[in-house]
Parts: C-alpha cells; sequence; structure tokens
C-alpha cells in the first residue's frame, strides 16, 4: 500500500490516538467534541463505532474539519462511589495512617491559602506603587512588551476556537487594553528595579541555581534533564527565572518597610480576586532597549510586575487590570 504523506502522518497521529484500557470520564470533554455522547447509554461488552469530525482548530492542519471513525469496545462501566476515608485509604496512598494523611492534606491546604494570600498582598503593593509613581514609561519597552502580551493573546484565543467578538470585544478595544497593560508592567517594573538598586537587592548564583532547580522539577521525570540543560546553554532563558527572582525580593523588602495589618477573610473571599488576577502564563520579560542601568534591569523585570489575565482574550472589564 502507497500512502502519501499526509496519509502517513494522519495514520501516525491516529495510531497515537489509539489504546487499551483508556479509562473516558464521560462529561469530561478530554476527547474529540462528540466522542463521548456516543458512549452514553452503552455497558459493558459492547462493541460501537464512534463517528466524530475534528475541530476546525485541530493541531494537525490536515485533518482539521475531516471525519474519523473508531471501533470502540467497552470493558467496564463504573460509577463514583462513597469515599470513606481512614487508615486504609490512607495505606493506599502509600502512607502510614488517617493521621498522617491528614498532616499531608492540611500542609498542602495551608500552602495553597499562603500562596494566595501572597499574591493579593503583592497585589495592593504594586497598585499602591502604580498610584503613586507616574510617569511616562520608554516607549521601545513599552512596545516589547505589549507584543509579548499580544502574542500570547493571539494563541490563546487560537488555541480556544475563539475571536475577539466571543469574548465581547473587538481587535481595536483589545490592543488599547493591553496597551495600558504593558505600560503599567514596564513602569512597575522601572519603579521595582530603581527601589531594588537602592537597597541592594540580588539575586544570587546560589538563588539562581536553586530556582533553576525548581523550574526543572515542574518537568516530567523524562524531560528534566534536558530542560536542565536547555536553561544551562540559553543566557535568556537563565535570566527569566532571575527577574521574577529579583522581583520577589523586592517585595520582601518592601513589605519589610511598610506595616501590613492581617485580615481574616472567608475562603470564597480569598478566592474572589484571586481567580480574577490570575495569570495564565508569565510572558517574558521585554527585551532591553537601553543601555541604561535602571532600564535594562526594568527590562528583565517588567514581565514579572504585572500579568495577563486567565481568559484567553480581554473583556471589557478586564482593563481593570491595567488600571
Amino acid at each position: 500500500v502507497i500512502m502519501t504523506e499526509d496519509e502517513k502522518e494522519a495514520e501516525k497521529i491516529l495510531a497515537g490516538g489509539a489504546g487499551t484500557d483508556q479509562p473516558l470520564v464521560l462529561g469530561s470533554k478530554e476527547f474529540i467534541p462528540g466522542f463521548e455522547d456516543q458512549l452514553v447509554g452503552t455497558k459493558a461488552g459492547d462493541e460501537k463505532q464512534v463517528t466524530v469530525t475534528f475541530p476546525e482548530n485541530y493541531q494537525a492542519a490536515h485533518l482539521a474539519g475531516k471525519e474519523a471513525t473508531f471501533d470502540v469496545t467497552v470493558k467496564e462501566v463504573a460509577k463514583p462511589g462513597a469515599l470513606e476515608i481512614n487508615d486504609e485509604t490512607a495505606k493506599n496512598l502509600g502512607l502510614e495512617s488517617l493521621e498522617r494523611l491528614r498532616e499531608i492534606v492540611r500542609g498542602q491546604i495551608e500552602n495553597q491559602f499562603g500562596s494566595m494570600t501572597r499574591q493579593k498582598v503583592k497585589r495592593q503593593l504594586l497598585d499602591q506603587l502604580d498610584a503613586a509613581y507616574s510617569f511616562e514609561a520608554p516607549s521601545k519597552l513599552v512596545e516589547a512588551e505589549f507584543n509579548n502580551i499580544w502574542a500570547q493573546v493571539n494563541r490563546d484565543l487560537e488555541a480556544a476556537g475563539r475571536t475577539f467578538a466571543d469574548e465581547e470585544t473587538t481587535e481595536e478595544e483589545a490592543r488599547a487594553e493591553y496597551m495600558r497593560l504593558a505600560e503599567r508592567r514596564v513602569r512597575l517594573g522601572l519603579v521595582l528595579a530603581e527601589i531594588g538598586e537602592k537597597a541592594g537587592v540580588t539575586v544570587s548564583d546560589d538563588e539562581l541555581q536553586r530556582g533553576l532547580f525548581e523550574q526543572v522539577r515542574r518537568f516530567p521525570a523524562n524531560q528534566q534533564q534536558e530542560a536542565f540543560e536547555f536553561y544551562r546553554s540559553n543566557p535568556e532563558a537563565i535570566n527569566s527565572l532571575r527577574a521574577p527572582m529579583f522581583e520577589e525580593k523586592v517585595v520582601d523588602y518592601l513589605l519589610g518597610q511598610i506595616s501590613v495589618e492581617d485580615v481574616k477573610v472567608s475562603k470564597e473571599e480569598l478566592m474572589a480576586d484571586d481567580e480574577e488576577a490570575e495569570s495564565a502564563s508569565k510572558a517574558k520579560p521585554a527585551k532591553k532597549a537601553s543601555s541604561k542601568k535602571a532600564e535594562a534591569k526594568a527590562g528583565e523585570a517588567a514581565g514579572e510586575a504585572e500579568e495577563p489575565k486567565k481568559k484567553a482574550a480581554p473583556k471589557k472589564k478586564a482593563a481593570k487590570d491595567a488600571e
């Protein structure tokens, strides 16, 4: 049988989607749209052909919008049951007792809430700095930062298969909002760089090394060595780690210089603002467009001073991040 290159690629992709004893949770929407719906009502032992159409924005362009049929054998059907939390549950998780399980879960919750609190305090601090310092940010830095943000917005839109109209805005309005965000980020980056320089804040090689290991540990085990080599051989990638570390140290310095009042809030109150402020991903720092020391440092830190929202593209209310 002679196949074209596209057919070979299709076979490879479809073969990669085949599997034995593959779990599928109905309603999870983890498979191609329409796949799960056709399995509703099946029982163990049923054999069924599932015909679906690949999304128009599918990663393999030559399969986008194409129809495919999968032969499915239902081996087992299960439903969620009541979970009993006891010593046996803990042992099944590799722990010695229920008390140890509770300690671990308690620690994870405390860390999670602590991180949320830190981000809330940091955002309030940045808002205060933004209100206190008003000046025109260097246009080249703003342009570079905007380009980073705008590229991420368009990647998110493409991945989600959405348009600006779907997000109840226009490209022109979105550009204006994200330009304001870029200006804020660069301006705060310059302010933080100046404060950090005057306070003697630095990121040591040991701190950078620890940050590198923490970043590498986020990769799957079989990719960690490759990721480590990438960072070690790529100065720009290393600088992308240094910038947020420098910023966090400056924030720590500022928090040590001011009076911070603890306020008890509910979990819902804590998470409400956090969900709105949470970023999708960290944009890379703007390239340094000036030889001045302060602007060079700001170019590294500006990308971490304020981040885009988690949405694929901004709705009109997204301007809150830039105000």
